[in-house]
């Protein structure tokens, strides 16, 4: 017995020790295999990320190479148009410009600015200012749309430059000779005349690193300046950072041919050269690491191996792709160590793995070692096929204190759980059998429900589509099955299906309707999606269903065409509009796309309305929605907002360029007559166009400059579009503030009248004066007519400030009587003053209470304001000649006035305008003209003036055709009453 147990005992530390060596084995051979992965892991890591910067960097160098190409064939066409230009302009010689005080001559408009040396111009004059002007206003709007700017430099210093800033302010003694923008073109250094890309360069005035393409100009073959467009630093490099974004740790480089670093991350070249000068080279500046210094001059030397060189890195993953056409290079580089950062976790998981099989292993190999050395093994194994056969009664095993004992009575113990265990899997099969019934029940529920049912995976992939929807969408399990679900939604839907995975991954949960579509076949569904979870309540997959609403959808429609539709054209109404407008913005603060808005009213339309009639009206509104919408998308808005105001949001607009070719379109559709009540009646419209989110992305801002930009457009002389700047908005502000100050203006009396003298050129007297309005602010500064008289004149404050005019001319005229000075007194009259019906009984009233004598006072009144509606104009012309005053028609052969009209108007007297006095005698059409109007007005017997004279030539040939009223600076130029005494009014010489 004692040698039995001694046996058993010895087997089994005998079998410990075996099982633990063998363990031991295991464990470190799997420890250097699961190392091994790891190393091979590591390397398939960082050559994946060398592929993928290389890669990257290719594509980004190829699209900006690209777009380099793009930008100088725009920069050479613009160029061939500015050589065309410049050689087909008739060479003038030019009134030499008035010079600053640093002896430079400048010039300025809306889009650029001019600059030349005086010197320079008085020793070769020349008429580029204003050829150039007019040139600039149709190429720069154009080239800034790729370019930071755009400028003509020609070999005597004179440079024409948009934006106007640059020529604005720099030094007047700079020599454009030493600019790198301007000798790489010349003929020493670019014999061949091809377009050139400067090395990039500092520019002091701009304050910015930049590189030019410069194209040299030839007229007549001979060299007479350059074309040059600037593309900024920072413009380039911003792709570049943002696409080394796309991955977390990876750092963007851009370098040129020479070496020399022109951009990273930290800006090395800003920090390096902290103070550069005008024309300073980007040279000499390295990166502060050793490693990527020596990667940029193993490029820039072999830069035929770039695969080769971008495995050079000791710590880094880097790759790097040239750009041909600047000879520069663009690199990402990424840290190794972060690249492989993300193996700790994974290192962890595989040295775990390998121990649990190790030890598996030594456990399994132990059992077979107790196997074959412990016989009674073979009486457990008789015992499990006695038990196998059901015969659990006669199982007699020995239950010894060994391990074959405690086997043997956890066998008996096992037996007793697999019947147990038999009895409860009996229990289950028939649960089973039975949830299997009610499966097929719900199955067959679902497969002929009157509802559309979908299954998904959690990632809202089809799995299951069940009859009633195929039936409804009209295609078969093969056209949906394992496809995403958004693609039933109708193709304008489909962007939802973003929006539907998130708000089921936060509220588990979706709801509402959907368009769906399959081939030709269209139609609304209400859409309810919920999860489906596993027993760990994990979402495993989504449950969709959907029911038909096309008939609903539809009568919404009918209810929504009657609320939201114009019953007139049939287009969308006011407040539709705001709703989509509100929508557009919203999708556009989300990133999705940008959209233009259109504000137009039709040109002349209350002309049309008042002449033709309402009926007529309305139907040219009905004829204006239908060519809208022949020219228009479906998906985009189209509005009447009232009257013959409408609106259109069009949906989906890149950038301005296209926005302007759907303006176009529409213009054209306006470019037919229209047959309205027997007449063809030609129409047009003006435009006022603003871009989301570029302008604005606040729904009133966005209707304020729409709107904005269509007067703007009125102004400019109809029948055109205009967009929307922050210039129109400025002067939205300014006229606002002016108009303010105006009312504060009339309140304080801060008005006054200047008076201009009229000659007799025959006896040299003054025979009377025109009264012209000044302001005078508290400050001492004078504010010039032309800006607040419009403001006046929309605002209708003309109307009281006219009336305060008339009575303080009244006055002078009375006072200037009483000193017994016999003379006239001219009152111009405004557009708004001429039409209110009120205006006799002022001056009545006015001329009752300061006594003056209304033969000498003279109402001007402007060809414009009489052809409007002449019955009326005549009326009041006619009620003004019966208080006594006389008439005079102003600014007289610039309007569009009939004679037939003339000789029906009751007028004493014509003023020729100063347009044409101003260029006698070298212009020999103003002369005719001039003696025309004289003739004219003899015939008529009515007194003539001319007005702006100012040479003593003018005056010969005003008195040589019979014109003997004059006034202009010749004479002296208008003075404020107190400064008149030192006028002589006996005579003028």
């Amino acid at each position: 017995m004692k040698e039995a147990s001694y046996k058993t005992s010895g087997l089994n530390s005998l079998s410990i020790k075996f099982s633990a060596l063998v363990f031991l084995l295991t464990v470190a051979a799997s420890t250097l295999i699961a190392f091994a992965m790891l190393a091979l892991q590591q390397e398939v890591l960082i050559e994946q990320e060398r592929i993928s910067l290389v890669q990257t960097t290719s594509r980004y160098a190829k699209q900006l190479d690209s777009d380099f190409w793009q930008k100088e064939k725009k920069a050479i066409s613009a160029n061939q148009v500015v050589s065309r230009y410049l050689a087909s302009q008739q060479v003038v010689t030019q009134v030499t410009p008035d010079a600053l005080p640093d002896g430079s001559v400048r010039s300025k408009d809306d889009l650029s600015a001019a600059f030349q040396l005086q010197q320079k111009f008085q020793q070769q004059p020349h008429a580029y200012f204003s050829q150039t002007a007019e040139l600039w206003q149709q190429l720069a709007p154009v080239l800034l749309e790729d370019f930071f700017n755009f400028y003509f430099i020609s070999k005597d210093g004179f440079i024409r430059i948009a934006p106007a800033d640059w020529a604005l302010e720099i030094q007047a003694d700079h020599n454009f000779q030493q600019d790198i923008f301007f000798k790489i073109a010349t003929p020493e250094q670019n014999p061949a005349r091809l377009p050139r890309w400067t090395p990039l360069y500092f520019d002091a005035i701009w304050q910015k690193w930049m590189t030019s393409l410069v194209i040299p100009v030839y007229i007549n073959d001979e060299f007479v300046g350059v074309t040059g467009t600037d593309v900024v630093l920072d413009e380039v490099f911003s792709n570049l950072a943002q696409i080394s974004q796309w991955e977390p740790g990876r750092q963007a480089l851009l370098f040129d041919g020479d070496g020399n670093l022109l951009h990273d991350s930290d800006n090395s070249l800003q920090q390096s050269l902290k103070k550069p000068k005008m024309n300073q080279l980007a040279v000499g500046v390295k990166p502060a690491n050793p490693q990527l210094a020596a990667f940029i001059q193993r490029v820039v030397k072999s830069p035929n191996e770039l695969v080769a060189n971008s495995k050079s890195m000791q710590d880094y993953v880097a790759s790097a792709a040239r750009i041909e056409r600047l000879d520069w290079y663009v690199s990402l580089y990424h840290s190794k160590s972060h690249v492989i950062e993300g193996l700790d976790s994974y290192r962890d998981n595989v040295v775990l793995l390998f121990l649990l099989v190790a030890l598996i292993v030594a456990l399994a190999l132990q059992f077979f070692i107790y196997k074959f050395v412990l016989k009674r093994l073979t009486r457990l194994a008789g015992a499990v096929q006695r038990l196998s056969h059901g015969e659990a009664s006669q199982l007699e095993l020995d239950e010894r204190s060994d391990e074959i004992g405690l086997l043997n009575r956890a066998f008996v113990r096992m037996s007793d759980e697999i019947h147990q265990l038999i009895s409860g899997l009996n229990t289950r099969i028939q649960e089973k059998e039975e949830a299997e019934r009610a499966t097929r029940k719900l199955s067959k529920a679902v497969a002929f429900s009157s509802s559309g049912i979908v299954i998904t995976d959690h990632q809202l992939q089809i799995e299951y589509v069940n009859p009633f929807l195929l039936e409804m969408i009209g295609c078969t399990p093969v056209d949906v099955m394992a496809k995403p679900l958004h693609l039933l939604f109708a193709q304008e839907m489909r962007f939802v299906g973003a929006d539907i995975l998130q708000s089921l991954q936060e509220r588990h949960h979706w709801r509402g309707d959907m368009l769906l579509q399959q081939g030709s076949k269209q139609f609304w569904a209400s859409l309810a999606i919920a999860p489906i979870r596993d027993d760990k309540g994990d979402v495993s997959n989504y449950v969709c269903a959907m029911q038909d609403i096309s008939f609903i959808k539809e009568s919404q429609r009918k209810m929504e065409q009657l609320a939201y539709y114009d019953v007139l054209t049939g287009l969308a109404n006011r407040s539709y509009f705001r709703d989509q407008l509100k929508k557009a913005i919203a999708m556009s603060s989300r990133g999705y796309y940008h959209f233009a808005l259109l504000y137009f009213d039709l040109d002349e339309f209350k002309r049309i309305n008042d002449t033709l009639g309402h009926d007529a009206g309305d139907e040219l509104l009905k004829e204006v929605a239908r060519r809208l919408i022949s020219r228009l998308r479906e998906e985009d808005t189209i509005a009447r907002l009232g009257g013959d105001e409408f609106a259109v949001i069009l949906s989906g607009i890149a950038d301005r360029k296209q926005a302007a070719a759907i303006a176009t379109n529409l213009q054209q559709a306006f470019a037919l007559p229209v047959k309205l009540a027997g007449h063809d009646v030609s129409i047009s419209a003006s435009i006022g166009i603003t871009i989301a989110p570029e302008d604005a992305d606040e729904e009133e801002l966005l209707l304020k400059h729409a709107d904005l930009a269509m007067y703007e457009a009125k102004a400019r002389g109809k029948n055109t579009y205009h967009f929307f700047s922050q210039d129109l908005n400025d002067a939205a502000k300014e006229r606002l503030e002016i108009e303010n100050q105006l009312r504060e203006a009339i309140r304080e009396q801060q008005f006054m009248l200047y008076y201009q003298p009229k000659i007799d050129i025959r006896t040299q007297l003054i025979v009377g004066y025109e009264a012209l309005l000044r302001w005078l602010r508290p400050d001492n500064t004078m504010v010039p007519p032309l800006r607040f008289i419009p403001v006046a004149e929309s605002t209708g404050l003309i109307v009281q400030i006219g009336e305060w005019i008339i009575l303080e001319a009244c006055r002078f005229l009375a006072r200037q009587h009483s000193r017994g000075n016999l003379i006239t007194v001219s009152i111009n009259l405004s557009a708004r003053q001429f039409t209110d019906q009120d205006l006799p009984l002022v001056v009545e009233r006015i001329l009752k209470r300061t006594g003056a004598a209304p033969e000498y006072l003279i109402f001007e009144i402007t060809e414009s304001m009489l052809m409007g509606d002449t019955d009326a104009a005549i009326v009041q012309l006619n009620e003004l000649k019966r208080l006594g005053l006389a008439l005079s028609i102003d600014d007289f052969g610039t309007g569009y006035s009939s004679l037939s009209y003339l000789k029906r108007f009751p007028v004493d007297e014509l003023k020729i305008d100063r347009s044409f006095v101003k260029d006698i005698p070298e212009d020999k059409n103003d002369m005719d003209i001039t003696a025309a109007i004289i003739a004219m007005a003899q015939k008529m017997d009515l007194r003539v003036v001319a007005e702006g004279v100012e040479t003593q030539e003018q005056v010969n040939f005003l008195r040589d055709n019979a014109c003997y009223l004059v006034q202009g600076y010749f004479y002296s130029m208008p003075l404020a009453e107190q400064e008149l005494s030192r006028l002589n009014y006996d005579t003028i010489s």
